[in-house]
């Protein structure tokens, strides 16, 4: 079977992605309400109760809105690192102590043939982190809620078969956006959001032939739309000398209202 993933939801009103084998199904955050990300696994043919577990990224009520519920409704374990559990403590609510996870940022764990990798990103979070997954040869990566890629990060998601990548705003739309100056400078910074350019950027460095298929993330509703983000990174690619055909390596969509198809890591 090797790995296939959905991307249920994608934004800064909710973030939540499902990835699977034959042996496991993880959720990798739960930034929705657990009734919203019920209705979304349904669109995808599966329920909460085929679930073996939670992913949390970070602490982001974007990401951890309905991880309480979630956990509790289904009696799913939980996986963060220390930080990240102090500091969602009092959001999730009461969880079991079995139900309590430790995966420390850049550990790893197998779950019965799915094994996953945990790496940290810079956000402005208490110690957001990323996930590799690998199924044999089969690699996916994720990271959103990047300020910038470092090379750890680099080192962690190159060579990803898919990869799921932030591409939040326009620079332009964000500097004349109705935000005021303080969350614009956040947003920005080497703690902020990764924007199209810089998706484009890190993608002309990872490139290798390798990865078949990015899917844009994250997208701002305010300040970026899909063609606009899928043009920039592509004209960001092609300005540093990375030029590719469709057939070869594409760019996908994610949504906030709707779930990707599922895909399958292992189709070219």
């Amino acid at each position: 079977m090797g790995i296939s993933f959905t991307v249920l939801s994608s934004g800064s009103t909710g973030n939540a992605t499902v990835v699977r084998n034959e042996d496991t199904t993880l959720l990798i955050d739960a930034g929705l309400s657990a009734k919203r990300i019920d209705e979304l696994l349904k669109e995808r043919d599966l329920s909460g109760e085929e679930l073996d577990g939670i992913l949390v990224t970070h602490e982001h009520s974007d990401h951890v809105k309905g991880l309480g519920a979630m956990a509790r409704k289904y009696n799913l374990p939980i996986y963060a690192n220390e930080k990240t559990w102090s500091a969602i403590s009092n959001a999730v609510g009461q969880i079991a102590d079995d139900n309590r996870r430790i995966l420390e940022t850049g550990a790893t764990r197998e779950f019965e043939s799915l094994r996953v990798e945990s790496f940290g990103i810079s956000h402005d979070a208490a110690e957001p982190v990323g996930y590799s997954f690998y199924d044999g040869s089969e690699k996916l990566s994720v990271a959103t809620d990047l300020g910038y890629v470092s090379d750890k990060v680099k080192q962690a998601i190159s060579d990803a078969d898919v990869l799921v990548l932030e591409a939040n705003h326009d620079v332009e739309m964000l500097r004349m956006g109705r935000y005021p100056w303080n969350i614009k400078r956040r947003i920005l910074s080497d703690i902020g959001h990764l924007s199209n350019e810089m998706a484009g950027a890190i993608l002309s460095e990872l490139l290798t032939g390798r990865t078949k298929r990015t899917y844009l993330a994250h997208l701002s509703r305010d300040h970026n739309m899909m063609e606009l983000a899928k043009m920039t990174v592509r004209g960001a690619m092609e300005d540093r000398g990375c030029f590719y055909k469709d057939s070869e390596f594409r760019l996908c969509d994610t949504y906030y209202d709707r779930p990707t198809p599922w895909d399958k890591v292992s189709e070219p």
